[in-house]
């Protein structure tokens, strides 16, 4: 099983809407896939209208007795399930630091369901935190969603020095560009740039558009309202670069033209 996760320290950069759409097209490409929502606030189960669990224990996400498979939710789309927030995820640091092995724990219950998917992908809260150590040691891929402002290339380059400073390999960071708007010059002269000086930038961006604000609306991904649209078209693009950068075959995921 082959782990990705959507990180970043900064919220509203497009991460949570990068998973659930990455997952989908997973899906349709043949893979099971599971998609992990590690966000306190549940964006990724709303979206696909899966109800968070009611508990407010993060001590049941880490309990080495429970099968994690009890939490795991169908999401209508063939081959899509999804591991809920819990409203404990809020208080997963603390729990975390009572462990022997701190950062392992996500890692070890991702393991146990490795013959059950062949992609899991992580949504994951944008902190840097016991748990964020966590998801850099479990994950084979971050993929770093990047809007052409000054700080979120800033942000980005936190995350790298964060990553050496733990020991993780920087050739994991997957970031690609967010929200782009090519009328911007600003927006332009950024992505230009920031591609000069960082060549594992992913070639395929997301345009800024109001499809992605229209997914709470409809509680989908933009492939499954949206089909023909250029922002489906970007995401499936995106899915696409994913695949040759980690090795994946993309499968058919067809878009209506």
């Amino acid at each position: 099983m082959i782990v990705v996760a959507t990180y970043n320290l900064k919220g509203g950069v497009g991460k949570t809407a990068a998973a659930v759409n990455l997952a989908h097209c997973a899906s349709r490409a043949g893979y099971r896939t599971l998609l992990w929502d590690l966000d306190p606030q549940g964006a990724a189960g709303y979206y696909y209208r899966v109800e968070r669990s009611a508990s407010d224990d993060p001590a049941r996400l880490l309990d080495r007795k429970r099968d994690l498979r009890a939490a795991i939710r169908g999401t209508g789309y063939p081959l899509l399930d999804l591991l809920p927030a819990e409203l404990g995820c809020r208080n997963l640091d603390v729990a975390l630091n009572d462990l022997k092995k701190p950062t392992k724990r996500l890692g070890k219950l991702l393991a146990s369901l490795a013959e059950d998917y062949d992609l899991a992908i992580l949504d994951c809260a944008p902190h840097l935190s016991r748990v964020s150590e966590n998801v850099f040691d479990a994950a084979d891929w971050l993929l770093i969603p990047v809007i052409p402002t000054p700080l979120s290339v800033r942000a980005y380059r936190q995350i790298r020095e964060f990553a050496a400073a733990g020991g993780w390999s920087p050739d994991k960071l997957l970031p690609f560009f967010s929200m782009v708007d090519r009328r911007r010059q600003l927006h332009c002269e950024l992505v230009t740039a920031f591609a000069a000086d960082h060549p594992e930038v992913l070639r395929s961006f997301i345009p800024y558009t109001s499809l992605v604000e229209k997914m709470g609306e409809q509680r989908a991904p933009v492939l499954a309202f949206a089909a023909s649209s250029p922002g489906a078209r970007a995401f499936v693009a995106l899915w696409q670069a994913l695949c040759t950068r980690i090795g994946l075959a993309p499968g058919a995921v067809d878009v209506p033209t």
